[in-house]
């Protein structure tokens, strides 16, 4: 197919901002939804709707559409609706050939770049013949642990393989490993005493989670694994003068290799438990592990990394295949059967006020993306 024309390259950039514009954190896509299928319909295209929404807490359900295509073959191209909570109102602009958010938020470009990227492609597709056959996925609350894509039918599609386009870093890397993901939760429960008068008769939750805190190794353990502490709450608000009866602690650790996650899970709570029994803050605690999605590693024939590259170097751009700590929706895919790679898509500091991703890079994408129709045909 051929490169972006300008009025497609000038469509793209006003679709992406408009969409970055649309408050869509996890749980609140629907606005954002009823603008991309509204978009689609006009095309002339039809918008399913699953019925995921309750078991996901969010507003509405994942979008599917479908494009035919001259071959047998049919791929799916899927972005994800919503972006981490933002209470500012999001205003994009441009800076420096640039998009950025005016204020102190997030652009939203996760996911909204590859969203406009696949509204782009479909309008073309919609009037042209396409070389291959497309299914267009867009998922809610992917940045809630991939809920969507988890809750999708993924026995509904019909294609053989399928990208994202959900990494934030320089077009031409191929992301062919990401890690199994566990989510901890430690309820400690000690017992609350007036901190000045009876102290010793109190047994201090907040101690008992400092000292096992303190006992973890967290950060880059290895090259393939991480550990982290995300939230720490506990005692009453402005009451110096009680010792804590409660404390909860929430973290994470991921590996690209399945077993260091389980064993790193395992060490984890050896702590908590041994900060727990500390004589000095004895508490009773409860532990919670969850495993949010399962990692995979792409062999190195795979027929769809194979097209990527082959689409990336007819854009000019050098392939680079990489493994990620971070997770996306090719994660649930991969678990459910289908093979789903993760490109990445140009964006820079996704999730911070910083977020931003350039017009060259917005447009690249929307190249790639056409050649990868080209190459996914062969």
């Amino acid at each position: 197919m051929r490169p972006a024309s300008d009025v497609e390259r000038r469509r793209l950039n006003e679709t992406f901002a408009r969409l970055c514009a649309i408050p869509s954190p996890f749980g609140s896509e629907r606005a954002c939804a009823e603008a991309v299928a509204r978009e689609l319909r006009t095309i002339g295209l039809g918008v399913e709707e699953d019925g995921v929404a309750a078991a996901v807490g969010a507003e509405c359900g994942n979008l599917l559409a479908r494009i035919p295509g001259r071959s047998k073959r049919t791929i799916l191209l899927c972005a994800h609706l919503d972006t981490v909570p933002e209470p500012g109102v999001i205003e994009p602009v441009l800076v420096d050939d640039g998009w950025e958010s005016a204020g102190d938020t997030i652009l939203g470009a996760d996911n909204k770049a590859a969203v406009a990227v696949i509204l782009e492609v479909a309008r073309r597709c919609a009037v042209e013949s396409s070389p291959v056959g497309l299914e267009l996925l867009f998922t809610v609350s992917e940045e809630n642990a991939l809920a969507g894509a988890k809750a999708f039918d993924a026995s509904t599609l019909r294609s053989e393989w399928g990208y994202v386009l959900d990494h934030a870093s320089p077009i031409g890397e191929i992301v062919v490993a990401s890690p199994t993901y566990y989510r901890i939760e430690a309820d400690f429960r000690g017992q609350t005493a007036h901190a000045g008068i009876r102290p010793e008769d109190g047994r201090s939750a907040i101690e008992a989670a400092a000292r096992a805190i303190g006992a973890m190794r967290l950060g880059r353990i290895d090259e393939q694994t991480t550990a982290n502490i995300g939230t720490i709450s506990g005692g009453q608000s402005g009451g110096t003068n009680i010792v804590a009866g409660r404390c909860l602690v929430v973290g994470e650790t991921r590996s690209l290799d399945p077993a260091k996650a389980e064993a790193m899970v395992a060490e984890l709570i050896g702590h908590i438990h041994d900060g727990a029994n500390t004589p000095a803050c004895f508490c009773d605690v409860d532990v919670t592990t969850e495993r949010l999605f399962d990692g995979y590693r792409h062999p190195a024939n795979a027929p769809a990394v194979l097209a990527a590259e082959k689409a990336l170097r007819a854009c000019g751009y050098t392939p680079t295949r990489r493994s990620t700590g971070g997770g996306s929706d090719a994660n649930a895919f991969e678990a459910n059967g289908l093979h789903v790679t993760n490109l990445a898509n140009g964006t820079e500091r996704n999730h911070e006020p910083g977020e931003r991703v350039s017009v060259a890079a917005l447009e690249g994408m929307l190249d790639v993306t056409f050649a990868l129709l080209d190459a996914c045909s062969d």
